[in-house]
């Protein structure tokens, strides 16, 4: 029985996309690396090592994956094997350059996922006498908008991390480091449902300002204001963020009125979402609340990012971002406010773009929780 987390027939869709999109903007082929985008397309998890592994497919093209022998099981037992898809295996000592320009056949324009390392590329690049560029542009179409299978393990996701959210109180008090803390939220990542740990952030006092603080062995002190951003992948390779502000004790009421703010700027980005506005109109919602209360240099970055097989991918709710939202596109809405030495606070909620509007992932409390 597969263990995909899709159809074999929603790879074989993928596949077809990715080829008709290539055609659309003049690439002959597109060479795939290990990554989000192999992921993606075929089901193929893990990174890219010394030895090669990649998808070629094109217009015309037969999708053909070229793979280490000592990994042939391993991509065999995902979407290459359910689809029976054409694989030349290869062992040390042989080139597996000759074997990718094989299976592409005679190009002009070839493109390459950008996790592909250069030490791949160039040599690719030597093979196919061909000036690569990146297949950024035609990989992310098919990324950026979800189908209703991938929506469904978003909204898994995004129900687990909440209810880890939601136990935070738990662990959460003076006396206790950051760390401490940190390990608790890693256990019940795993144990309400997800299968790795991708991220745990516990942001206390000061260090709440630094937006990509992880976590130190600093004691976290009655009144701190206490950011806490998490997320994990769940069996199927999608993935949670969420972040929410706690409080240890009884928030100064400054603290309490900027942090009602940050929450106000966060619904107005979500009330924004709908089809046919762009990111930087989002971005713009969430940004023009916290400068009409004079907060505005105290948001220190983008909006939001879009997720799915990644935490971290296309669409950019950022300024300058004039794409325009489509219906299944799913990013997070997570403004925040940051005071360096003293605190900071970030709201964040994963949403996904529905016909009128959008569909919130995350529910649990959004406002300054006392603990």
């Amino acid at each position: 029985m597969s263990t995909l987390p899709f159809p074999a027939s929603v790879y074989a869709a993928r596949l077809e996309r990715a080829a008709g999109l290539a055609a659309d903007v003049g690439l002959d082929a597109i060479i795939v690396g290990p990554g989000p985008d192999l992921q993606y397309l075929l089901g193929v998890e893990g990174d890219t090592i010394e030895r090669l592994t990649a998808l070629v497919l094109g217009p015309g093209l037969a999708p053909t994956v070229i793979v280490p022998r000592m990994e042939l099981a391993k991509v065999r037992s995902t979407a290459v094997g359910e689809l029976r898809l054409a694989v030349y295996d290869w062992v040390d000592g042989e080139d597996p350059y000759e074997l990718v320009a094989a299976a592409s056949g005679t190009v002009h324009r070839v493109g390459v996922s950008d996790a592909l390392s250069a030490l791949h590329v160039i040599p690719i690049a030597d093979r196919l006498d061909v000036r690569v560029e990146l297949a950024t542009p035609v990989l992310r179409e098919g990324r950026m908008t979800k189908d209703a299978e991938e929506i469904a393990e978003l909204r898994r996701a995004g129900a687990a991390i909440d209810a880890v959210h939601r136990r935070v109180p738990e662990w959460l008090r003076a006396g206790r480091t950051e760390r401490e803390v940190a390990e608790n939220i890693a256990e019940a990542i795993v144990a309400e449902g997800h299968r790795t740990v991708e991220f745990v952030i516990v942001g206390s006092g000061p260090n709440g300002a630094d937006p990509h603080h992880e976590v130190s062995d600093r004691v976290i002190e009655d009144g701190d204001v206490v950011v806490v951003d998490i997320g994990g992948a769940v069996p199927s390779g999608y993935n949670s963020d969420s972040t929410r502000t706690y409080v240890v004790g009884t928030p100064a009421p400054e603290t309490a009125e900027r942090v009602g703010v940050l929450v106000r700027a966060q619904q107005a980005a979500v009330d924004a979402v709908r089809p046919g506005i762009t990111a930087e109109q989002v971005d713009a919602a969430a940004r023009t609340v916290l400068a009409d209360a004079g907060l505005g240099d105290a948001f220190l970055h983008r909006t939001g990012h879009g997720i799915g097989v990644s935490v971290h991918e296309e669409p950019y709710i950022a300024p300058g971002n004039d794409l325009m939202l489509r219906e299944g596109m799913a990013f997070s809405i997570e403004p925040g406010i940051y005071f360096a030495g003293e605190w900071g606070a970030r709201i964040e909620d994963i949403v996904v773009v529905t016909a009128d509007g959008c569909e919130r992932l995350n529910v649990a409390p959004h406002e300054l929780t006392a603990v």
